[in-house]
């Protein structure tokens, strides 16, 4: 019955006049072009992005078409920040343009400038047809400094502090070739390709938008002549194809540990597993940099799962109106501290969070007024770093629900567990510790009692 339905259907398609057919093939082109974006989303935070502004501080299009512009980076990612080496941003201009003077940030090449001269002999910081911008380090003189700038590319989160998610540098940028006749009165030409130089980041390609303003004092706002916006979007498969975290699980009335699954950041010895050190062995040489790179490659203790970061979630109590949960995060990272780290976890129950140990924490608010994910991370000069071969944990006491709370089913453990704005790998759900064979036969007992009282009662009646 099953084929010859089957086959009906697709005999009335092929009948079918071609208004039927183009809305499939509609159908199936806007998924495909569509396809390359939807890994951008993250239901975690959908809003978040990071936004990079053009701000035409002054634009003389009579005099070489100079202008000298404030580029602005800012971070309105709830919980994904910047880390070292930090970010480097490039782009590609649409004329003959170079950069005379920058402030605040400074181009990693000078390139060939032997063809420009300025006023006075001056040679431009940068005559490169693709500039790469690195932001200067703390402790820069204070006249080569700009607002925002000399973190050394570093950008936290919008959550975890809003004071320091947003860089910026300022440009003199004029043409390399003049004519003799000056400029030509027009608006410069938007640069192209914009990359922020982090993995996992895509840019899309500059518009003009509303000037932004800047607050002066108390009573004034200054507005820029010209802005222009870039938009940057962030997705854990464009990073890369291997993980970096996993999670483990237990409970108080279970024996078992369910420990992350085998090979979670890849199985030992292959080419995309991270280098390990087994039992107490010490890294030495191993620990060095190769090939002249500013980020070591990891180098965890050999385990099963071969991640850098593990996360265990431990149902440790049981009260009559509450359940306390305890959460360690384990560095096997032999080679790397994480600084300012965050952790970001899913689970019904967080809206109930009534007292939290160690750590900072927000709700996200996703939907309206539900929530169910909060952001944790470290206190300032406590464990707001956690180091080499180290740990940081904390306890939570979460309020029940009638109707809602159970240790069934696997309730009682995370959706999601986020690290530093990476997803991590989840033990399969059949495998979550389950209640002991004496609690699920005390619970067959009441249930059947229940019912035969029922029946006694109906027997009455």
């Amino acid at each position: 019955m099953l084929r010859r339905r089957v086959g009906d259907s697709i005999g009335g398609f092929g009948a079918a006049m071609g208004t039927e057919r183009f809305v499939f093939v509609l159908f199936a082109f806007l998924c495909c072009s569509t396809a390359r974006f939807a890994d951008a989303y993250d239901p975690m935070d959908p809003n978040g992005n990071i936004t990079i502004n053009w701000d035409f501080q002054s634009l003389d299009v009579k005099d070489a078409n100079t202008y000298t512009v404030m580029v602005s980076i800012h971070n309105n990612q709830l919980y994904r920040h910047i880390e070292h080496p930090g970010w480097r941003l490039s782009w590609t201009w649409a004329g003959k343009e170079v950069i005379w003077a920058s402030t605040g940030a400074e181009a990693t090449e000078q390139g060939d400038c032997s063809r420009v001269v300025g006023s006075g002999g001056n040679r431009p910081h940068c005559c490169q047809k693709r500039p790469v911008m690195a932001d200067v380090q703390p402790g820069t003189p204070y006249n080569q400094q700009v607002a925002n700038c000399c973190r050394g590319g570093v950008l936290s989160s919008l959550v975890q502090d809003n004071r320091t998610n947003t860089a910026a540098f300022q440009l003199v940028v004029g043409e390399s070739a003049v004519a003799k006749d000056g400029g030509d009165g027009k608006e410069p030409e938007m640069p192209w390709g914009f990359d922020i130089g982090v993995p996992g980041y895509s840019c899309s390609n500059a518009s003009k938008v509303a000037p932004t303003r800047s607050k002066v004092d108390k009573n004034r706002h200054v507005q820029v002549l010209l802005t222009w916006q870039v938009t940057c979007s962030y997705s854990q498969y464009r990073e890369s194809g291997a993980q970096s975290c996993c999670v483990s699980l237990s409970t108080f009335y279970s024996s078992d540990i369910v420990s992350c699954p085998r090979c979670s950041c890849g199985c030992q010895g292959t080419a995309t597993s991270p280098r390990c050190v087994a039992g107490g062995g010490d890294p030495g040489a191993l620990a060095l940099p190769s090939n002249g790179e500013d980020e070591t490659a990891p180098l965890v203790r050999c385990s099963e799962h071969m991640c850098p970061i593990r996360v265990h979630w431990h149902v440790k109590v049981n009260y009559k109106k509450y359940w306390r949960v305890k959460v360690t995060v384990s560095n096997y990272n032999l080679v790397r501290n994480y600084s300012d780290w965050n952790l970001v976890l899913q689970h019904p129950n967080l809206r109930s969070l009534t007292q939290l140990f160690s750590f900072n924490y927000k709700p996200l608010i996703e939907y309206g007024t539900f929530n169910d994910t909060g952001m944790f991370w470290g206190i300032k000069f406590y464990n707001e770093m956690l180091l080499q071969d180290g740990n940081v944990q904390t306890e939570m006491i979460l309020e029940k629900h009638d109707g809602e709370f159970t240790f069934s089913g696997g309730w009682a453990f995370p959706r999601r567990v986020y690290f530093d704005g990476h997803e991590c790998v989840m033990p399969p759900a059949d495998q979550y510790p389950a209640l002991p064979n004496g609690a699920s036969a005390t619970r067959r007992s009441l249930v059947a009692g229940a019912f035969l009282l029922l029946l006694s009662f109906l027997a009455l009646v």
